[in-house]
């Protein structure tokens, strides 16, 4: 085994009982103990090895953001097991699909989740099948799948541990990316500053358990021994009163959340513990954030980063924010700690001087002795600071002009009456693909009339950049991370095939 999965697996292995009976994962109000949630975990590896899964066997988790999931996936990180994210947000059909692929030798999943079409399947696979929940009993077998098949008892067994998590899905479906422990160890060391104190607030945790986001913060507190507030999904409400409750003074918060809270209107003093906010997990138009700010008197401080890099690339600390936030409004921050990153001329591969756009590179040596390439759109300034301007791969190419959507974006969401847009590229004949916008109004406000928008863009941006047509509807379509799911924006098409 390695020296992080030595690390973060004996680390984890003893986290648990350092909470002893005191609070570890309130959920819904509800405070579980140290004691509590180690019996999950205990009673997850105790039902693996009677079903027949060898020790270190690697193990699914359909991952919802209950405490009996959080317990499972830093029991089995503790016990040496490789741990796949099962996506929970999908149909049955997709989880037994999922199960079929990954062949583990068993897979966790709660009560509700145990269909008869995942029994079906995991039963075809001869992955055994443990089922938990809230209410006794909290661990079992699941009937017709008491034993893993002879086949799967030693799956993924090799003498190392680490996560398979699922992707945002955001331009198409889930993919897998796999991190192993010394990138996990990465992970939380650049985050696991000071250890924590049972005086400390809560870390307030409701991003999804099976992306990277959810799933490294689980894991850094647990690692700290940090309570953890756990919201199955982003409301308004339940996000306020863990802030109020609790004395919240960070978090991370998505852009959809931000502009969600900024809707909602709140008094001041609900969000009277937060120094800041982090938002990450896409662009947030600077119209939004600055209403944010001046609203509640919270600065938005901006980040970046990347399943592929296991965390974030580029942030600003308040230190930065307080030298450098009235003139940098648009950049995502600084380069973290033992990150290198260029940006280059995706045709030549060349580093492109400083100012200027290109594709993002970073290296992380802990992750690879390689430069990874990712699909975005950046520029690095004198100073250092990271401006993100789009994806590459998600350029529209009109009849050989490109255009970059979150131009387009900027544009329509600066209209008085749009809450949010999207914008993607979509089949055409003659020129291969145009333009296409979907647009969310402001609550209460009048509906923009779509010729009012794209004349708005025709106005500010050159004309290939003019959408073909744009869209109104009530709420834009967003996955489970309140990202825009962008397949069900482009099927919105006047003209899409059906």
């Amino acid at each position: 085994m390695s020296d992080g999965a030595a690390t973060i697996s004996s680390t984890l292995a003893t986290s648990l009982v350092r909470y002893g009976d005191g609070p570890c994962i309130e959920f819904a109000g509800r405070w579980y103990s140290g004691v509590e949630i180690a019996a999950y975990a205990d009673g997850i590896e105790a039902a693996l090895l009677a079903a027949g899964v060898a020790e270190g066997a690697a193990v699914g988790v359909v991952a919802r953001n209950r405490p009996p999931l959080a317990a499972a996936v830093v029991g089995l990180l503790g016990a040496g097991r490789w741990v796949s994210m099962i996506y929970s947000f999908q149909s049955a059909e997709a989880i037994g699909r999922d199960i079929e692929k990954l062949e583990l030798a068993a897979v966790v999943a709660d009560r509700q989740d145990w269909t008869e079409p995942v029994i079906t399947a995991a039963r075809r696979t001869g992955t055994a099948g443990i089922a938990v929940a809230l209410e006794p009993p909290a661990v079992e077998q699941v009937s017709g799948i008491e034993r893993v098949s002879d086949r799967l008892a030693a799956a993924g067994r090799d003498g190392s541990t680490g996560l398979q998590v699922l992707t945002s899905g955001t331009t198409g479906p889930p993919k897998r990316h796999v991190i192993p422990a010394a990138v996990l160890e990465h992970t939380v060391a650049s985050v696991a500053i000071g250890g924590a104190s049972p005086d400390d607030p809560p870390e307030l945790m409701y991003w999804p358990l099976g992306g990277i986001g959810g799933v490294c913060q689980l894991i850094t507190g647990a690692y700290l021994g940090k309570r953890i507030a756990l919201l199955e999904k982003f409301s308004v409400a339940e996000w306020v009163r863990v802030v109020k409750t609790y004395g919240i003074g960070r978090c991370g918060l998505q852009p959809a959340a931000v502009r969600m809270l900024l809707d909602a209107d709140l008094s001041r003093e609900d969000l009277a513990s937060l120094e800041y906010v982090i938002s990450a997990a896409g662009p947030l138009d600077s119209e939004t954030r600055d209403a944010f700010e001046q609203r509640y008197g919270i600065p938005v401080l901006l980040a970046y980063g990347a399943t592929e890099f296991a965390g974030s690339v580029c942030t600003w600390t308040p230190e930065l924010y307080r030298q450098f936030g009235a003139v940098k409004r648009a950049s995502s921050g600084r380069v973290m700690p033992n990150t290198e990153v260029r940006i280059i001329d995706p045709d030549s591969g060349g580093e492109v001087p400083t100012g200027e756009q290109g594709v993002l590179e970073a290296r992380i040596a802990v992750i690879s002795a390689d430069w990874i390439r990712t699909n975005d759109l950046a520029a690095i300034d004198a100073d250092g600071f990271i401006t993100l301007y789009g994806r590459a791969d998600g350029a529209i190419n009109r009849g050989g002009f490109k255009v970059l959507p979150e131009t387009v974006r900027r544009v329509l969401v600066s209209h008085p009456a749009v809450r949010d847009a999207a914008v993607v590229g979509v089949p055409d004949a003659r020129l291969g693909e145009v333009p296409f916008a979907v647009v969310e109004p402001i609550a209460g406000s009048v509906a923009p009339d779509p010729e009012e928008l794209i004349g708005l863009v025709r106005d500010a941006l050159p004309k290939h950049c003019v959408p073909v047509a744009v869209v109104v509807v009530g709420e834009l379509p967003r996955n489970p991370s309140l990202k825009v799911a962008l397949r069900e924006v482009a099927a919105l098409y006047p003209g899409a095939a059906t």
